[in-house]
């Protein structure tokens, strides 16, 4: 019979290893199962074994591969997250979890993924990375959380803290993006509305002229001669407009450049503010989230610095988990990388001195949050007005050459 060699977790969350002897990697589970230990790892122990694996474990092996990694959207990841911890809270165990997770029919898409999920863990894999395999999207913050969980046996509660984290992260992407929305649309409204009295309106009053040997007004004569221009030439102009745009997202995209322009963005006038407090709230959240549930400080910062898109903020995060781990204290250590604001470096301070720096970071967080929110409010309300009155003053423009175009083909009628 062959033997596996094991690593499991028992129920007050201690680690266990040792061997036992069953028919096949399923049969070992069950008795993992029975005697109350949570597998983290099952190896077969001798070459007969690895010959006489079950046709069932290689069938379920093959299908996973079949299906390949899942993409998921942050929805669903938020989703199976909230799912998973009320039924680990409950006092289910991961694998039976998975189980009730995967015959729920309004879960949809995420059948798939917890049946997966399960065929890994019987199979002896650990949680966390089966949630690696299973699908890129939950990317490496996410399985370090859940292999600190898997260690310290609180799976539950670091799930739980995981998708409140994830919401607050959606909800701030959400209010910069509705921030922008309106604006955009007034832009692209106004363009509309200057590319119609260029190409159509302007064309028309030009016929209407000539048939009454009119002269145009000066600022009529403008338009006509820019109108001109761009129906003859439209096709260079959207060429050289696209190839610009392009050669700009290259120039941009280009590793040697990418660090200037993620720079660059954090200077645009407002803008430039919205995109460093959103930056110290998504810091600050990930951090407190990941000290909260019992990595260590320098660990933490490691996972937030993989959790920073912007390369110039990665390099700031990379100088102070340097002065970290030489031993430098986290307040001291953001004061002299100067990126920082003294309020966030009070905070954190604070927070080392009364040995409360998760607790200290959240406070940090959600103070900014609000700030976030008050600056995008005062963007909102000062963007629109002035691009209210740019589209006015263009459709004023419009508006008067288009007048002064009738009155002078009225005076030519008279005479």
């Amino acid at each position: 019979m062959p033997t596996f060699a094991y690593k499991a977790l028992k129920v007050d969350g201690t680690q266990t290893s040792g061997e036992l002897d069953a028919s096949d990697r399923h049969g070992a589970m069950d008795l993992l199962d029975r005697g109350g230990l949570q597998p983290l790892r099952l190896d077969l122990k001798t070459d007969q074994a690895k010959d006489g694996e079950s046709k069932d474990a290689k069938a379920k092996k093959k299908e996973v591969e079949i299906t390949g990694p899942m993409r998921l959207k942050k929805a669903e990841i938020v989703l199976f997250t909230e799912e998973l911890s009320e039924l680990l809270g409950a006092g289910l165990q991961l694998e039976p979890a998975l189980r009730v997770m995967e015959n729920r029919e309004e879960l949809g898409k995420l059948k798939r993924l917890t049946k997966t999920l399960r065929q890994e863990v019987r199979d002896g894999t650990s949680f966390s990375g089966a949630l690696a395999k299973a699908s890129p999207s939950f990317g490496d913050l996410y399985c370090s959380l859940a292999r600190a969980g898997e260690v310290s046996g609180a799976l539950s509660t670091i799930l739980k803290r995981q998708a409140t984290y994830l919401i607050a992260i959606q909800e701030l992407q959400s209010k910069v993006m509705m921030a922008l929305i309106y604006p955009f649309f007034l832009i692209a409204s106004g363009l509309a509305v200057v590319v119609l009295f260029i190409t159509f309106l302007i064309p028309q009053l030009m016929g209407l002229l000539d048939n009454t040997n009119s002269e145009m007004p000066a600022i009529g004569q403008l338009m006509i001669d820019l109108s001109d221009f761009v129906t003859t030439w439209w096709w260079i102009i959207l060429g050289a407009t696209i190839a610009a745009v392009f050669g700009f997202v290259s120039y941009i995209k280009n590793p040697n450049n990418h660090e200037w322009w993620d720079e660059t963005k954090l200077k645009i006038p407002l803008f430039g503010k919205v995109l460093k407090t959103r930056f110290f709230v998504q810091f600050l959240e990930t951090l407190a989230n990941l000290v909260g549930n019992g990595l260590n400080l320098l660990r933490a910062l490691e996972l937030s610095r993989e959790a920073t898109p912007n390369l110039y903020l990665k390099k700031k995060i990379s100088k102070i988990i340097d002065y970290v781990g030489d031993g430098a204290a986290l307040s001291r250590t953001m004061k002299r990388v100067g990126f920082f604001p003294p309020l966030l470096l009070d905070i954190v301070a604070v927070g080392e001195q009364t040995g409360q720096i998760g607790e200290s970071l959240e406070r940090a967080a959600g103070r900014y949050d609000r700030e976030l929110a008050k600056d995008i409010a005062k963007i909102s309300a000062l963007i629109q007005p002035v691009i209210v009155v740019t589209m006015a003053l263009l459709v004023g423009i419009m508006a008067y050459m288009m007048i002064s175009v009738i009155f002078e083909t009225i005076s030519g009628l008279n005479t």
